[in-house]
C-alpha cells in the first residue's frame, strides 16, 4: 500500500449493475470454493451490455412451489450422476441440457437474486 492509496477519497459514481437479459454461455467449469472445498459450476457468459465475459454460479428456480436462489453446487448421487432435484439438475433440464458440457453455446435467461446480483433464471 502506498501513501497515495491512503489519501484516495470516496467517489460519486454508482457501481454499474447489469440488467437481467439473455446471455450466451461461452464456457463452463467446475471450481472448488470455500473452506469446505465444495465443487460449484461457474459459467462464463457474454452479456449484451458488457464487453468482457461475466461469471455466474447461481440460479433462481422453483423448489417446492417457491422461488429460491441457490448456488450451482456439483453434488453427485451414488451412481456418480448429478443429484436429481438439485438446483444444478433443474438448471440443466430447464435449458435442455443433459450434461454440463451441453450448456456451451446456449442462450439462457438471467434474473437477479435478493442482493441484486445476476443469476440464471430457471422457472
Amino acid at each position: 500500500m502506498t501513501t497515495e492509496e491512503l489519501e484516495v477519497g470516496i467517489g460519486d459514481e454508482e457501481a454499474v449493475t447489469l440488467k437481467p437479459e439473455k446471455v450466451e454461455i461461452i464456457a463452463v467449469a467446475i471450481e472448488t470454493v470455500g473452506e469446505k472445498q465444495a465443487k460449484k459450476l461457474v459459467v462464463s457468459c457474454k452479456h449484451p451490455a458488457r464487453e468482457e465475459l461475466i461469471k455466474i454460479s447461481s440460479v433462481k428456480w422453483e423448489n417446492k412451489k417457491q422461488l429460491e436462489t441457490s448456488g450451482l453446487w456439483y453434488n453427485l448421487d451414488t451412481q456418480k450422476k448429478i443429484r436429481k432435484g438439485s438446483a444444478l439438475a433443474n438448471f440443466l433440464q430447464h435449458n435442455g441440457a443433459t450434461t454440463i458440457s451441453n450448456l456451451a453455446g446456449k442462450k439462457v435467461d438471467t434474473s437477479t437474486d435478493d442482493k441484486g446480483y445476476l443469476c440464471f433464471r430457471a422457472y
